[in-house]
């Protein structure tokens, strides 16, 4: 992109009209409300159970499983005011006796559910549930492990096991994570960069996409308007689509340095009291690199954007040629997102380095995993190859299209103007 005189005019025009603008403020402003607003409401639903009653039947065959349920669940500390457990011991051959009684019960919610123990409950741990709403899972959640350890208990019963042993064999193994890296000494992993990791993806999605289709409807909307014919009266094709590439990737990119603010407060300050488990080992150059990707995949794609709004002259045909670069970027999301859990398999080492799909899975694997320094550059450079290219082809279309009107062109033709 060569930079010159007319290329800084419209620069310095686009910077003006969108960093100036009352909607680039009110979305710079309002987008970390609304993340912070949706984890907030997302907390909220899950963790929400509301003031209905729960009434819960638990019918086994066997009279010491059903005892102990009975006293487990039957326990204030457990059932709160809001839960209910009955548990009854019914022979084999009566349970579908049994749930037919209770069939309207069901339907009419005064029983919420019941939870049926075979026999073969202790050879496989399989648990059937009855309900309007078989599907709920803060039930499971909560009686789950009292369950399991009943049967344990039962199941252990003849071993001559001491209560402190059979205490011991019902606890569960927990995992303590402790992140191993060449430059520093062993430290405990949290939950924090699991965070950072979902954080980076998602608005690394949410905003090229947003800016790349406010740079596709701009173009098109100076192409109908007949603006642009002014402008490549004064500049060249070139100079316009450099300066407006760069001035929307500047506006971008500082939109984006507001928005990561609380996370640099965060690792840099300690003015927040965060969560015991919430360790957070983000660095400032993690941030910055994260910056530098975003403005390099940024421009990559406003090339794209800006060359599919060139060649339409509404909004409804530029659909046709805006899926194929959603998929660019979706696909790579939700690779971003599948790789969260484990950011050195193999999905993840490999389209960590694919061009397009590098810009959003490469950030999202360094905030999850400590990936060598050389691998990030390598990815900035297959990046920065992938931004030429695209800005090469882009201005080829752009510079045919923009004067291209009255008709929707066909692929084979757009294809002609890539070979002029």
């Amino acid at each position: 992109m060569l930079i010159n005189r007319r290329v800084i005019t419209v620069f310095n025009r686009e910077i003006k009209d969108k960093l100036l603008s009352k909607s680039f403020i009110i979305m710079t402003l309002l987008v970390p409300v609304f993340l912070f607003g949706i984890l907030a409401f997302q907390t909220f639903v899950m963790t929400f159970e509301g003031k209905e009653k729960v009434n819960i039947h638990v019918i086994s065959s066997n009279d010491k499983i059903t005892s102990e349920i009975s006293n487990i669940f039957n326990d204030p500390k457990f059932t709160e005011d809001r839960y209910t457990f009955k548990a009854l011991t019914i022979p084999k051959d009566s349970v579908a006796k049994y749930l037919e009684a209770n069939k309207s019960n069901i339907l009419e919610e005064k029983i919420t559910g019941i939870i049926f123990l075979p026999d073969s409950v202790m050879s496989n741990k399989e648990i059937k549930y009855y309900s309007k709403n078989p599907n709920n899972l803060k039930l499971f959640d909560k009686v789950r492990s009292k369950i399991n350890n009943v049967i344990l208990s039962e199941y252990f019963k003849d071993k001559n096991l001491s209560k402190a042993q059979l205490e011991f064999a019902l606890k569960n193994v927990n995992f303590n994570p402790y992140r191993i890296t060449k430059e520093q000494d062993i430290r405990k992993e949290g939950y924090g960069n699991t965070v950072v990791a979902f954080l980076f993806s998602f608005l690394l999605y949410f905003s090229l996409i947003m800016i790349g289709t406010q740079m596709m409807r701009s173009v098109i909307e100076e192409k109908t308007n007949r603006i642009v014919e002014v402008l490549l009266s004064s500049v060249s094709s070139l100079d316009l689509l450099t300066g407006k590439i760069l001035g929307t990737a500047v506006t971008g990119l500082i939109q984006m340095a507001i928005w990561l603010i609380p996370v640099f407060v965060v690792i840099s300050t300690s003015i927040f009291v965060l969560p015991e488990d919430f360790i957070l080992s983000i660095s400032i150059g993690t941030l910055l690199a994260f910056l530098l990707n975003y403005f390099i995949g940024l421009v990559t794609f406003l090339g794209l954007f800006a060359a599919v709004g060139s060649i339409f002259d509404n909004d409804q045909d530029a659909q046709q040629g805006i899926w194929p670069l959603m998929m660019l970027i979706m696909i790579p999301f939700f690779i971003a997102m599948g790789i969260v859990s484990n950011p050195e398999n193999s999905i993840a080492r490999i389209t960590s380095f694919v061009p397009f799909g590098s810009i959003i899975v490469m950030p999202t694997r360094a905030a999850s995993a400590d990936v060598p320094v050389f691998q990030i550059i390598i990815a900035n450079i297959i990046n920065l190859i992938t931004m030429g290219a695209v800005f090469v082809l882009a201005a080829k279309i752009y510079k045919t299209g923009l004067l291209f009107t009255g008709k929707k062109p066909k692929w084979s033709e757009v294809a002609k103007w890539l070979k002029s």
